[in-house]
């Protein structure tokens, strides 16, 4: 049995945001961190948004957290009042030490996932979300990769062959796992359209650079053009890399 990754799921809680149809089975197997987020105006004060609004956001978390309980997830959470959410939402990812964010869309059961697999790092933390997720359902796992011109068959059947490898060592089968590799396309177009007939997409995050990205592209940018949901693997933190 393997081990329940720590998934961060951001709600807009004051601000009409649910949890999606789907969702709470999708993270059965997942350690759920809730984070209900409200984002205040520069000049209103955290501590007097919280007086005013906290009664009412930590209703709405305790159904948040009632529904993903019901599904077989565990789930700790956090309510908090900013004046910046992605700064929030990169902070608790931190202190959480979340293997993933969610992208929190909707989706019917989960039969067919797509693996977005960019390069050599991050792949060991892609394998760990993939078969936390994922290793105890009957989903098939599409591992996809878009080829840069400076890759040969050689180098993208090795990351491929290696993350299948981290796969089985996970214990998924290896009759669950499929390939796919693309060449000379545009890689955030190759994704979407790839993506459109999988149920969720398990990607890297966008690299602490600003001009390298994930395939080419933003993350966000995938999960703003697919319907379904979106997990986003999160870099190992420079703390982990160093202690491990």
């Amino acid at each position: 049995m393997t081990d329940r990754p720590s998934i961060l799921v951001p709600i807009r809680v004051l601000e009409g945001e649910s949890v999606p149809e789907g969702v709470p089975e999708l993270l059965a197997h997942a350690h759920v961190v809730l984070l209900g987020y409200h984002v205040i105006p520069e000049q209103t004060a955290p501590g007097q948004a919280q007086m005013q609004f906290e009664d009412r956001a930590g209703e709405r978390l305790d159904e948040y957290e009632t529904i993903f309980e019901a599904a077989g997830a565990t789930v700790e959470r956090r309510l908090v009042f900013t004046h910046d959410g992605q700064k929030t939402i990169d902070r608790m990812t931190t202190e959480h030490d979340c293997r993933a964010v969610l992208v929190p869309n909707a989706t019917g059961p989960v039969e067919d996932v797509l693996v977005a697999v960019r390069g050599a790092v991050g792949v060991d933390r892609l394998a760990r979300v993939v078969a936390g997720l994922f290793g105890e359902t009957d989903a098939s796992v599409t591992l996809y990769h878009v080829a840069g011109p400076d890759e040969t068959d050689e180098d993208v059947g090795t990351l491929l062959e290696g993350m299948v490898n981290r796969l089985e060592e996970q214990g998924i089968d290896a009759s669950r796992i499929e390939t796919r590799i693309d060449r000379d396309q545009e890689a955030l177009d190759a994704i979407i359209e790839t993506a459109d007939t999988f149920d969720t997409v398990v990607m890297g995050e966008t690299d602490p650079s600003l001009s390298t990205f994930v395939f080419g592209m933003p993350a966000d940018q995938v999960a703003d053009r697919f319907l379904g949901p979106v997990f986003v693997v999160q870099r190992e933190s420079t703390l982990n890399e160093e202690e491990g």
